[in-house]
């Protein structure tokens, strides 16, 4: 017997995974945004493209299992349950088992060093680091320190802290900072934020190398790779890759279109 329109019918906001009841489940908990107020079922049915007759046995289901509660004026919030999960992942967490493999593949990607920057206070840290392959290479290593208003970590560190003015501005619209000799003058790098859960910044994901090998030419080229890898790491750690995803698309359309077979009349 062929199934009807509300069984076949996709959730919206989740990527399907073959799963059908999974995947609305799924579409009905990341409904939930940071800012709401609890959520109605007709609500709910707008944001995950579901009938309410399917939404309401999920969310029975979902009730049952105390990952959402149903308040008494009816509506919905996430429940105990997802605190629950959320402890015993952050116990396991260890941030360099989402940072390192990510910066071992960018590295051997572009043949340069690999940083991972945090702010501690009024400077930056070099977190982690993954060697350059060449034998000529910009010497920063792990748990060196470095002023913020000098380079493109630091950069990125400040404009995410809300530092008002310029270069921050502009690296808040493309999210990535491009430096040239601007804290040794021998040295260049490009730098991108990493947010998680919340859109909390974490820290600066950097590539840094001499300048006599990284122009501003290899790190425009560089630019939507490191977004594009910023944004793996993001998502990982529970935050919104999204933004990132769009500056990394912005540049490679750019680029595009600036290629000269691009330019000849058709």
């Amino acid at each position: 017997m062929p199934r009807s329109s509300e069984t076949v019918r996709p959730p919206q906001g989740v990527t399907p995974s073959g799963i059908d009841v999974l995947d609305r489940a799924a579409s009905i908990l990341f409904a939930f945004r940071r800012d709401d107020e609890p959520l109605t079922l007709t609500q709910l049915s707008e944001r995950t493209g579901l009938y309410k007759s399917t939404l309401s046995r999920l969310a029975q289901a979902l009730c049952h299992h105390q990952l959402l509660i149903r308040r008494d004026d009816g509506r919905f919030w996430i429940g105990s349950a997802a605190m629950h999960l959320s402890a015993v992942y952050e116990a396991g967490f260890d941030l360099r088992d989402i940072l390192l493999p990510a910066m071992k593949e960018l590295s051997v990607e572009t043949g340069e060093a690999v940083s991972f920057h945090v702010r501690e206070r009024d400077h930056r840290v070099c977190l982690y680091r993954i060697a350059s392959r060449h034998s000529i290479r910009a010497e920063v290593q792990q748990g060196d320190t470095q002023p913020l208003e000098r380079g493109a970590g630091g950069r990125v560190l400040l404009a995410f802290a809300n530092e008002p003015g310029e270069p921050y501005e502009t690296v808040r619209a493309r999210y990535v900072y491009v430096s040239i000799g601007e804290r040794d003058r021998e040295t260049s790098g490009i730098s991108a934020p990493v947010f998680r859960v919340g859109q909390e910044l974490v820290g600066a994901l950097g590539i840094v190398g001499p300048s006599a090998r990284m122009g501003i030419e290899e790190m425009e080229r560089y630019r939507p790779r490191l977004l594009e890898f910023a944004a793996r790491v993001t998502k990982a750690l529970g935050g919104d890759a999204e933004p990132l995803l769009n500056a990394a698309s912005a540049i490679e359309e750019a680029q595009e279109a600036a290629r000269p077979d691009n330019a000849l009349p058709r």
